[in-house]
């Protein structure tokens, strides 16, 4: 949901439009063609940064899976393993912290249920996204941020029948398809439990100026640390010199 984004100076700006205007129709041509040989040079590289990314997280989960960690069992047999064994039951409380038997089940794999996502910025209302989202057309933008605010993300879920490990949330963001920003936040592990958990990322501020302003896709996923996804969705958002009216 991070909307951080490449700006550009506008004195730069000035400078560039100064300068085209003392050329004539040929060096127009040439600045023209080497304009969009930069702009796909920048756009391959993004496109290769991405690929590199993704291979890597491809790597790391297939190193994970190559480990031989013994079979897999279910929560509850886990805590009722050695429970007459008072050291080893201390320990594994101590691992585990509180763990809400009521939400642990027999299932061996663990379950996370996305509630909502929201985004609060200070002095005004929490913007809660309507999750699940209904629609990622270009037309129909999710959300609108003013430029030069302040806001962070909070994340609500509910975790059940085991624990998660190495819960991961990715952002990806582009404009006018150019990737101008990728986010990874390592959530943590956490335990069963009846009662939701709250997440709040780091807090972030939106560039500001004329050239950032407009609309953005953007992909967010949730995923553990053995690549089972809980979240995989594109929206788009939008980036204006002030607030939407309430």
């Amino acid at each position: 949901m991070s909307a951080a984004v490449r700006t550009f100076s506008a004195s730069q700006e000035i400078s560039f439009s100064n300068e085209m205007e003392n050329l004539g129709p040929d060096d127009h041509k040439i600045k023209a063609s080497a304009a969009a040989t930069a702009a796909g040079e920048e756009a391959e590289k993004d496109h290769e940064e991405d690929n590199a990314a993704e291979e890597d997280d491809f790597k790391l989960q297939s190193d994970h899976k190559e480990l031989d960690l013994g079979p897999q069992v279910s929560l509850k047999e886990q805590l009722e393993k050695d429970k007459d064994d008072d050291s080893l039951r201390r320990w594994k409380e101590q691992l585990l912290g509180s763990v809400d038997m009521s939400a642990v089940g027999e299932s061996k794999e663990p379950e996370v249920k996305i509630l909502s996502l929201s985004i609060s910025c200070p002095g005004r209302p929490d913007l809660v996204l309507p999750y699940p989202f209904i629609s990622n057309s270009k037309s129909s933008s999710l959300f609108t941020l003013k430029e030069g605010s302040r806001y962070h993300l909070k994340l609500c879920f509910i975790v059940s029948n085991n624990l998660v490990s190495g819960l991961k949330y990715t952002n990806t963001v582009w404009k006018t398809g150019v990737r101008v920003d990728r986010t990874k936040v390592m959530l943590g592990t956490f335990s069963p439990q009846k009662e939701p958990y709250t997440y709040e990322l780091e807090e972030e501020t939106t560039p500001s100026g004329i050239f950032v302003r407009g609309s953005y896709s953007a992909r967010t996923k949730i995923v553990d640390d053995d690549g089972k996804c809980y979240l995989d969705v594109s929206y788009y958002f939008e980036i204006q010199k002030r607030w939407p009216s309430i």
